[in-house]
């Protein structure tokens, strides 16, 4: 059973804390489909998940109806908001490294990115750039001692219990893998995120 400590986030927000990542999951999709008394945005972190709420609303009927909710640990009930395939050429820097690392074949290594979905953790360190989490457990692997002076966009990376693409050029020190022409930011499209918190990421091979 997860128990967030709640915490006021100024006079029109409540931060929920859990332990980890996998918690924030399930915690959000659960806030989600509650349909909580005024609140406007639902947004998840790596540890926390704050409740956007209208201006106004009474934080203490929030505080009961978080307090009320039934979440436990385990797979996410909720069903993903929606669901993105990305096709990925699998020739990245660090793909020898992540075998290594891993004591998987590079093939193995590929068929573990792409043999179950991903999900939307939160999104941060770049407009469009997304947390990916509940893939192969197999692939949790450091990041580069040194971080390279410019990603190309599009890279496909692993970091931890995270995988991610870049979604423009920038520094990083995830481990390559493989790269996407998938547009990740698009000003012009309505989300400009391709990939939203609580979404259902498949990676496949390019040309499959």
């Amino acid at each position: 059973m997860i128990t967030p400590t709640l915490l006021p986030y100024g006079d029109a927000g409540l931060l929920l804390e859990v332990a980890d990542t996998a918690e924030v999951v399930v915690l959000a999709d659960a806030c989600r489909a509650a349909d909580l008394p005024g609140v406007l945005d639902v947004v998840p972190a790596a540890r926390t998940v704050l409740l956007v709420l209208v201006p106004g609303t009474d934080l203490g009927s929030v505080r009961r109806a978080v307090a009320g909710l039934e979440v436990r640990t385990g797979p996410a009930g909720a069903a993903p908001a929606g669901s993105v395939e990305i096709p990925v050429v699998y020739d990245g820097e660090d793909i020898a490294e992540v075998a290594r690392l891993t004591g998987l074949s590079e093939p193995e290594v590929v068929a573990a990115h792409t043999g179950r979905p991903w999900r939307v953790a939160f999104g941060g360190f770049a407009p469009g750039f997304a947390y990916l989490t509940g893939g192969d457990p197999r692939l949790a692997v450091a990041r580069r001692a040194e971080a390279r002076t410019s990603v190309p966009a599009g890279s496909v990376g692993l970091a931890g219990e995270f995988s991610g693409v870049y979604p423009r050029s920038s520094p990083g020190g995830w481990q390559l893998i493989g790269r996407t022409d998938a547009v990740l930011w698009d000003l012009a499209r309505d989300p400009p995120a391709l990939l939203t918190p609580g979404a259902e990421v498949r990676f496949v091979v390019e040309g499959r």
